[in-house]
């Protein structure tokens, strides 16, 4: 099957079958697929919470409207954007990128130069937006990776952010939730996933010029 043959598959899933998990190996393919996610000079400005525990996910769901998926899903993934993007984030980025190429760290000082200056010309709320931006790029990577994977997925809005910083200590670790998705295998008995997928035409969609 093609990847948008299975684009079309996939839906929103609104009632995933409790009973079924995704298998670990499958699960850890799209999380790597997710870690690869282009971001805006590569900084991943957000991390990425992966939530099993049952105790923890019944909490999230009385914050997110009583939504059953928060709970019956196999797994529900929360990106979190970061709230302290400054110089010694991007240094650190910097740090990363000389390890990893395995080039001397002067040799990158116009980089981090650039990299720096884009930080410090922004304010707080700027970057938290910028942040929270690059987050639904991975989130666009993690539906894509999910249907690829033959995993069922709803991406989600409807919860209240600070219910859900407080309860997975995020202010503490400098983050905040910024949009959410579970994934798992859809209810056999789960009427949207027979509904015929909706879009706009793509001549109305597509501007070509």
């Amino acid at each position: 099957m093609s990847l948008v043959d299975k684009l079309n598959w996939r839906y929103a899933t609104k009632k995933f079958d409790s009973t079924k998990k995704i298998a670990a190996d499958k699960l850890q393919t799209i999380l790597d697929a997710v870690q690869l996610a282009p971001s805006s000079l590569g900084l991943q400005h957000y991390r990425i919470l992966v939530v099993e525990a049952p105790a923890t996910r019944a909490q999230l769901r009385e914050v997110a409207y009583g939504q059953p998926q928060i709970t019956d899903a196999s797994q529900l993934i929360v990106f979190a954007a970061e709230t302290n993007i400054n110089e010694d984030f991007g240094k650190k980025f910097i740090d990363n990128v000389a390890a990893t190429r395995n080039v001397p760290r002067k040799n990158l000082a116009g980089y981090e130069s650039m990299v720096l200056g884009t930080i410090n010309s922004r304010t707080p709320e700027q970057l938290l937006l910028w942040a929270q931006k690059q987050a639904y790029i991975g989130l666009g990577v993690l539906v894509t990776a999910a249907a690829e994977q033959d995993v069922d997925i709803c991406p989600m809005e409807g919860f209240d952010p600070a219910g859900f910083d407080k309860i997975l200590g995020l202010t503490e670790k400098g983050l905040t939730a910024t949009v959410i998705a579970t994934i798992g295998y859809r209810a056999e008995d789960d009427a949207t996933s027979r509904a015929a997928k909706v879009r706009r035409p793509a001549s109305e969609l597509f501007i070509h010029v």
